[in-house]
């Protein structure tokens, strides 16, 4: 039997810094955790999809905490900008260590560790089979690694977001604290924004909501469920301009369907 297309072509992954350190340990990188994030893309990237992956850093760094403390928020969130690249370059060593040809791009010059971020290279990259990988934010102070994920698919023309985190989907109300939250299968940017979940900030749904994004949001502590979402599976919450909206993309095998989410043809670097 064949395996299904994939619905996605270009997509997305958002990871936060957080999910890559290991509950009760004192190292801030799992080697063993990013490993496994790195055979579930590999999986994805064997379908012939196209993958960006953006990085948080709050597994070592977070700006807007330390802040809260006492320190200059622009300073802070720098701090936090260098902290992603670290985990860019640990998921890069063991992307390739499994035979993924793999780029990091950064928004911030360290020229000796990252490629500067540039849109068309990037895309470039994808189209050569290769991962990318986003980090250092959008380069900015007062952004979060969320807002770089809807600024990035957008530039990129990615077909959606896959928002991995520990919980399976978006709620009600925190499920931890609430144990009468409900899980959305399906909700609005506008009912996201206006009922406030903290899921995304709201810069980053406002962004996907402008440029037709969806988002998928999913517990990336379940094996496979990162293929399952670029399948079309039911996997978590789907976030759309619309509830009766299927989020349907383009396949890898046919052409392009959908206007808004065509992947853009650009003049790429040859590299």
């Amino acid at each position: 039997m064949n395996s299904p297309a994939p619905k996605y072509r270009r997509v997305v992954l958002k990871i936060s810094g957080e999910a890559l350190r290991k509950a009760n340990s004192l190292d801030n990188i799992s080697p063993e955790i990013v490993r496994n994030v790195a055979e579930s893309i590999k999986a994805v990237h064997e379908r012939g999809v196209q993958v960006a992956v953006v990085v948080g850093g709050g597994n070592i760094w977070r700006g807007a905490a330390a802040s809260n403390r006492g320190m200059d928020r622009t300073m802070a969130d720098y701090m936090g900008m260098l902290a992603t690249i670290m985990n860019g370059i640990a998921l890069q060593n063991q992307m390739e260590q499994i035979g993924v040809e793999t780029r990091v791009q950064t928004a911030i010059e360290v020229k000796n560790v990252a490629e500067p971020y540039i849109v068309r290279q990037a895309v470039g990259h994808l189209e050569k089979g290769r991962v990318v990988i986003f980090v250092a934010g959008t380069g900015n102070p007062f952004f979060t690694t969320d807002t770089t994920a809807a600024l990035r698919a957008s530039e990129i023309g990615a077909q959606v977001i896959l928002k991995a985190t520990k919980v399976d989907g978006i709620y009600s109300a925190d499920p931890v604290k609430d144990p009468t939250a409900t899980r959305y299968e399906r909700i609005t940017y506008t009912e996201a924004l206006s009922k406030r979940l903290q899921v995304m900030d709201a810069a980053a749904f406002s962004l996907c909501q402008d440029n037709h994004v969806p988002i998928i949001v999913f517990d990336m502590n379940q094996p496979g469920n990162i293929l399952r979402a670029v399948l079309g599976e039911k996997v978590g919450t789907l976030v759309t301009d619309s509830v009766a909206d299927e989020g349907v993309a383009p396949q890898v095998a046919g052409p392009a369907t959908d206007d808004s989410r065509t992947l853009p043809t650009l003049q790429t670097a040859t590299v």
